[in-house]
């Protein structure tokens, strides 16, 4: 019988003693084991798995932020939550397999790409602190919902306004019909001002011009009151219920104008669309730069297989 070694990569046959048997067995255990760390299927195995594990965190990473945008783009708070819980689910993904990866690299000893991962775990960790901003924001949508309102029930409470006034106008005497005319023009001109600074309100991010903007708002509002009642000392008792109309209309936009203005303030989208546009552009393009990086240099290494 004969025993198979291999000294220096070069394969001899020995033969057989008891004694020499025993180290034949031993020196072939020792033999393999190295293989298997230098170049043997395990390696082989390894290699394979930190490629498929690298290219599938870009992919989920990827995921992600485009699941994240469009929870910051979607315009009910529905599809913004099912976004957003896509991008946690993703995130989670690339977390699993990150410390998966971590462990390949430190069996296979790439000390090279070992560092670009921690690298990318550091510049992926502030990325999922900006996203824990940017999320809760898009879900909130109080842009959006503002703009409903301005475009809604704000809309319509100036449309009744408008209707009741000029049916006050129209039951005024002759006499005062100029004055009255006058004054309804005003009080509408002025409502419509709101409207218009409603607008500017929703789109607005800093908080230095939304104040002046609620300042010219409520001077506006002002204006609108004391034209009616004036205009309720000068039309005729007939036309005394439509000038109540215009007054409880008036109401109606002035509280719509109010909850507008809270939700504006809020500027969720405005603030997530910023923050998606800004610092998270930059941050995702380093996260997956390094990622790349990652994969070209895993590519780099040939597949080993003992000879």
């Amino acid at each position: 019988m004969f025993c198979a070694v291999r000294f220096s990569g070069v394969l001899r046959r020995q033969p057989t003693t008891s004694a020499i048997g025993g180290l034949c067995l031993i020196v072939s255990t020792a033999a393999a084991a190295a293989g298997c760390r230098n170049g043997s299927p395990l390696v082989l195995t390894q290699q394979v798995e930190a490629r498929r594990l690298a290219s599938t965190i870009r992919v989920q990473f990827n995921k992600a932020i485009e699941a994240s945008n469009r929870a910051v783009m979607e315009v009910t708070d529905e599809a913004s939550a099912a976004a957003a819980r896509e991008t946690g689910q993703a995130t989670q993904a690339v977390e699993r397999d990150l410390t998966t990866l971590e462990r390949v690299l430190g069996e296979l000893a790439y000390g090279d790409e070992s560092r670009q991962l921690e690298t990318f775990k550091t510049c992926f960790g502030g990325y999922r602190t900006l996203d824990a901003d940017i999320l809760p924001l898009a879900v909130e949508n109080t842009n959006i919902k503002a703009q409903r309102l301005s475009f809604g029930p704000a809309r319509d409470a100036a449309t009744a306004f408008r209707q009741a006034l000029d049916a006050a106008g129209r039951s005024s005497a002759a006499k005062n019909a100029c004055c009255v005319d006058a004054l309804i023009q005003k009080a509408v001109a002025a409502v419509l001002d709101v409207q218009v600074t409603q607008a500017r309100h929703i789109a607005e991010s800093d908080d230095g011009a939304m104040s002046q903007m609620e300042r010219e708002m409520a001077a506006s509002q002002a204006a609108a009151r004391k034209s009616l009642e004036e205009l309720k000392q000068l039309v005729p008792p007939p036309a005394q219920p439509r000038v109540d109309a215009a007054i409880a209309a008036l109401d109606r936009f002035d509280a719509v104008n109010a909850e507008l203005v809270t939700l504006s303030r809020r500027n969720s989208n405005v603030r997530s669309m910023a923050l998606s546009l800004g610092k998270k552009r930059t941050v995702t393009a380093e996260c997956d730069a390094i990622l790349q990086g990652i994969e070209s240099a895993l590519a780099k290494h040939n597949f080993s297989a003992t000879r």
